[in-house]
């Protein structure tokens, strides 16, 4: 589905990464998050709602972390 006027295309599921920061309990293993990450990924999400004031490490980091060990990742925008 597009995504704003710039013709960005997205899934129409997304992956909220709020929970992943401190401001749901404790921090989440980094480990499990990018785990998640890449599930999330591989069954065709596109959309990462992520906000560099959730938390500490903020989940941009995860995501580029993510992004970084697979080639087919790079589909997200």
């Amino acid at each position: 589905m597009k995504l704003g006027s710039q013709g960005l295309e997205v899934s129409r599921q997304g992956l909220g990464c709020m929970g992943m920061s401190a401001l749901y309990g404790p921090p989440k293993p980094e480990s499990d998050m990018i785990d998640l990450i890449h599930h999330a990924i591989d069954t065709g999400i596109t959309f990462l709602d992520t906000s560099d004031g959730n938390g500490s490490p903020p989940e941009e980091t995860r995501v580029g972390k993510s992004k970084g060990e697979e080639s087919h990742h790079n589909d997200v925008q």
